[in-house]
Parts: C-alpha cells; structure tokens; sequence
C-alpha cells in the first residue's frame, strides 16, 4: 500500500507537472505571436531624434523640412502654417491662410507652401521665408468623403499627390492618389494610381467595411529613391510602394512611440522624419531610420 506521504508527494509532483506544461505551452503560443510579420516589421524601425512641439501643434498633422532646424507644420484645426525649430524648440513664425478647418497635409515647391484640407481643397501660400504672402484656393473634384489626408511635392512629374484616408464612390476596392497639375493648376479627375485594399501585403484584419482596411495619414517621395512613403495613422504602419501603388514592404509601427503618425517629411538627402499626434502627451516629430522588413 501507497503510504499517505507517498500519495501527497505523487499529487505535488503531479500538478507541478502539469504546472510547467502549462507555462511552456504558454510561451510557446507567445513565442509564435512574436515571430509574426508586424513584430519583424516594428524592429526594423529606429528612433534616431525626438523633438516634442508646442501644444498648440499637439493635433500636428503635415509636415515638411524646411532645413536649418525648420520645418513647416500644419494642425488639425487652424488655417495657419507654424515653422518651427527644432533647436530653439520654438515656433519662429506663424502664416494664417484660411479659416479654421480641418487641414491634413502640407508641400513646400521653391517657396511656396500647398496645403490641403480633408474636402481637398487645396491652398497655394506663397514666399513664406517672408512677411509678404499671398494665398490662393483650388476648386477640388473631391468631397469631404473622400477624406483627404496625405499631400506631398512630386518634382518629377511637376505635380502635387493627393492620397484620400476615405471611400471612392462606387469603387471599394481600392483608394485612389490624384494628382494636382502644377503647369495648369488643376486636380486630375481620375486617380494617377490605385492603392488596392486587397493588396497581400495589407494586414487584413476583419472589417465592416473594406475601406477601413488600409487608411492612409500622409504620403511622400524619398528624394533619391523616387519611392513613394504612406503612413496609416488609424493602425499605426509605414508602408513603401512600388511606383505603380503596390506594396514594397510594410512596417508596423510601435503604438507607443507612434500614437498618430499623421505626416512624413524627407531631407534632400533622404532622412526620413515622421510626426505623432498626442493625446496625454505632447506631439512629436521623429527622425526615423529603417531597415528591409522580410
């Protein structure tokens, strides 16, 4: 007969056992999580430079580099384009060109500033290295809908993009970018190129609708690469795309140093610096470093 030390021994070791395989089929389970494309693609991604803006930029939601410490910078709701320093860590000048409103993006041609509200329409500012500026509105074929929110300089093609966070009429499978004529200075009624919301590369996580799939926060061009940048602001990701609108590689984005990243700006030589909303905290502009996500 089992004596009854024998039998508390056997149950302890027993349940230990069990105990253990328990916690390594647990970490096991996590292990698989951590493998995953999302977490590859986060550390790919490096913090080089944080710069924290004044809090009347917390909603910062376009940005370009001017050089020598400036850059431009738009918010969600002001008709004003703030420069500020990233040395001094001050706004060194502010340009009021419009009513308040909710404005996405921000393009800098020579001297003068483009800047786009969510209904695309679009807002040329001219000289704003200087006290004298003058402002002009471009009727756009796009709709409040459409959400305009991305906006970048395509000097190739003597063009402004306009990528949309919103839906096409009568087109869900895909997002359209248009193109702003800098010659004729007219908006393309029809998309350059389509961002498909069935790309393979996309994270396609379940959704009401197929639009919320992939929403896009701002777009730009790498100034040696020519590859075009898109950031997603709603699921904090970085993507490069082909120059037809497919997907290259995707980052995902770490949610705690990324809360919104709503706009993207390059150096001429190719440093690439994203700015976050805040929400508790202040709002940011990063510069950022990548390596291949595979």
């Amino acid at each position: 007969m089992k004596t009854i030390k024998g039998i508390i021994c056997g149950l302890v070791l027993s349940t230990s056992l069990f105990g253990c395989e328990a916690l390594q089929a647990d970490a096991k389970e996590k292990g698989k999580e951590k493998k995953g494309p999302v977490e590859a693609a986060s550390k790919a991604v490096t913090i080089a430079q944080k710069w924290d803006v004044p809090d009347i930029l917390r909603e910062v939601s376009g940005i370009v580099y001017l050089g020598n410490h400036q850059f431009a910078c738009v918010q969600d709701e002001a008709g004003v384009i703030f420069l500020y320093n990233t040395q001094t860590k001050n706004i060194d000048r502010q340009i009021t060109f419009g009513a308040a409103g909710d404005y996405e993006g921000i393009a800098l041609v020579g001297d003068n500033a483009y800047v786009v509200r969510s209904d695309g329409q679009l807002f040329e500012v001219t000289n704003i290295h200087s006290q004298q500026n003058q402002v002009t509105e471009y009727p756009s074929v796009l709709t409040p809908e459409h959400n305009v929110e991305g906006l970048t300089y395509d000097q190739k093609n003597n063009r402004l993009l306009l990528a949309i966070k919103g839906e096409e009429t009568n087109s869900p499978a895909y997002k359209g970018v248009y193109a702003f004529d800098l010659s004729s200075k007219r908006l393309s009624k029809e998309p350059v190129f389509k961002l498909s919301l069935q790309d393979p590369l996309l994270f396609q996580k379940k959704q009401k609708s197929l639009s919320k799939v992939w929403e896009p926060s701002e777009i730009a061009i790498h100034p040696v690469t020519g590859e075009i940048y898109l950031t997603e602001a709603s699921n904090p990701q970085l993507f490069i795309l082909h120059p037809d609108g497919k997907i290259k590689n995707r980052f995902a984005l770490n949610k705690r140093d990324f809360y919104k990243p709503e706009g993207i700006a390059f150096s001429p030589t190719g440093d690439l610096y994203i700015s976050n909303e805040g929400k508790k905290d202040a709002g940011n502009i990063l510069q950022v470093t990548l390596k291949d996500a595979q």
